[in-house]
């Protein structure tokens, strides 16, 4: 009926987990939720990024602000962030963004020494708070010894130097990217695949192999036995149409029927390190929580006004 709202569910399955990477089922809930579960792991989840640099002493190649803005972007490890303040509501340092309930402060002193490059790194930074360093990579695959050094900022030779203080503060990527905990959010619609075996069955086996291969991805293959046409993989499929096309150029429409599963999603999460992909998730959900909670908070108070009028408002200090 048009106009009744009914209260869902939604499910989560977990598919496959690892430090930087996380791939769920999203089910019993609508695109509307999906997309805003993506926005917020990518513009609303807080980390910690360098926000603030003072040099004090740069003879490098690179000007200040360069180096500042490549200082900025290193992702540091950010588990605490949810329960920083941020600096603009810090009571303690009045909002100075400097204090230890909602900065960290980071030193960097480097000076090439000998005739061959230094190359300086997020790992020559100093923090002040164990907690938040930058994020090491070392363990990552595809990375062999020699490129175990952290993320370059800067190369130095003979007697060139760079010395300079920075202060980290807690912020979300609808502000500035440099605070994005997540490189990469997307979801698709699950797909529903259904192949009609009468007419399957009446194409050559050459004509199968010529429809199987109109698609882009592997998502149909040929049973070597039975030489029938069977779904390989039904999440390869990129919604491209090219296998309905070849059917109905074949001459036989309706050979294959593909829908989206409008209450299905399947999410793919990738993190930049600051937050492990599973807290990623688990955070973005707390920060929907609180804005569904505000909106509520809201509704509940647009009501006091329909029913106390102008005392209700002026009792708030509207």
């Amino acid at each position: 009926m048009e106009g009744v709202s009914y209260q869902r569910f939604p499910k989560i399955k977990i598919r496959e987990v690892k430090d930087d990477y996380a791939k769920f089922e999203l089910r019993e809930t609508d695109a509307s939720m999906a997309n805003a579960l993506r926005r917020v792991m990518i513009a609303e989840v807080p980390t910690v990024a360098i926000d603030l640099v003072e040099i004090e002493v740069n003879s490098s190649v690179l000007n200040d602000e360069f180096i500042a803005h490549r200082l900025g972007l290193i992702p540091l490890t950010s588990e605490r962030a949810m329960s920083m303040r941020f600096s603009r509501d810090c009571d303690a340092c009045d909002g100075d963004g400097q204090c230890e309930f909602c900065s960290v402060e980071f030193h960097l002193r480097a000076k090439c020494m000998t005739d061959e490059t230094l190359d300086v790194t997020s790992k020559d930074l100093i923090s002040s708070d164990h907690t938040v360093v930058p994020v090491d990579f070392s363990d990552s695959s595809g990375y062999d010894s020699a490129d175990k050094k952290g993320i370059i900022i800067v190369k130095l030779r003979r007697g060139q130097e760079l010395r300079l203080r920075a202060i980290a503060r807690k912020g979300i990527g609808k502000d500035h990217a440099k605070w994005s905990p997540a490189a990469t959010v997307t979801f698709m619609y699950e797909p529903e695949i259904h192949i009609n075996e009468d007419l399957m069955e009446s194409l050559t086996l050459e004509e199968k192999t010529s429809w199987v291969e109109s698609s882009p991805t592997k998502v149909f293959d040929i049973d070597a036995s039975s030489q029938q046409v069977v779904v390989a993989d039904a999440e390869a499929y990129t919604y491209d149409d090219e296998v309905l096309k070849k059917a109905e150029a074949m001459g036989k429409p309706g050979l294959v029927e593909i829908y989206a599963k409008e209450d299905s999603f399947i999410f793919t999460v990738e993190s930049t390190g600051a937050i492990k992909a599973s807290q990623l998730v688990l955070n973005a959900i707390d920060v929907l929580k609180q804005k569904l909670d505000a909106v509520r908070l809201s509704e509940d108070t647009v009501e006091a006004d329909d029913q106390f009028g102008e005392l209700g408002a002026h009792m708030r200090g509207g």
